[in-house]
């Protein structure tokens, strides 16, 4: 966010505004525009795979408030994006929820990241070990965080092959 340093907050927000249009809006269309070929080739090389799946399944259910929702969360929103381009999701419906979205985002992220860096910078002007050890905190929370997700995540995993149903065959399937 050093980028914006001496902006005016409103000029900050607007520049990250068009920033998030232009990637959610060029996730979308590149799902859209390469339906087969972006499900195919993410499955495939399994990056992002369960994760569009889940994506998939959200957008299907709940439509255009998740793709605005999305923008609340770190991760999932590009695959939400991708997911309502890859759905084909209507322009009259994607667009709006872009926009909402999009200006959450760009007022979250302008406001809060730019309150952190600034109290950070502060902090570190005021006592330099304190800050560091600050920053260390907060790394170790966020890699804490990351590990229990990716525990929890393989052992849902295991847990659903373990209780998928297997379906006996047709009959004449086998004739």
């Amino acid at each position: 966010m050093e980028i914006f340093e001496g902006w005016p907050l409103p000029a900050a927000i607007g520049t990250l505004f068009v920033i998030v249009l232009l990637r959610a809006g060029g996730t979308y269309a590149l799902g859209r525009g390469s339906r087969a070929g972006v499900k195919r080739l993410l499955e495939r090389r399994g990056r992002m795979g369960p994760a569009l799946a889940r994506a998939e399944a959200v957008v299907d259910r709940y439509g255009a408030p998740v793709v605005a929702l999305s923008f609340l969360t770190v991760g999932f929103q590009t695959a939400v994006n991708l997911a309502a381009g890859v759905m084909r999701m209507p322009l009259i419906r994607y667009l709006p929820a872009l926009v909402i979205g999009g200006a959450a985002w760009a007022t979250m992220y302008g406001v809060l990241g730019l309150a952190t860096i600034n109290a950070i910078i502060q902090a570190a002007q005021r006592d330099p070990v304190a800050a560091i050890v600050s920053v260390l905190a907060v790394i170790a929370l966020f890699v804490l965080i990351d590990v229990a997700t990716r525990k929890a995540r393989a052992i849902s995993a295991r847990h659903a092959a373990a209780v998928e149903p297997v379906l006996p065959e047709e009959p004449g399937a086998a004739e």
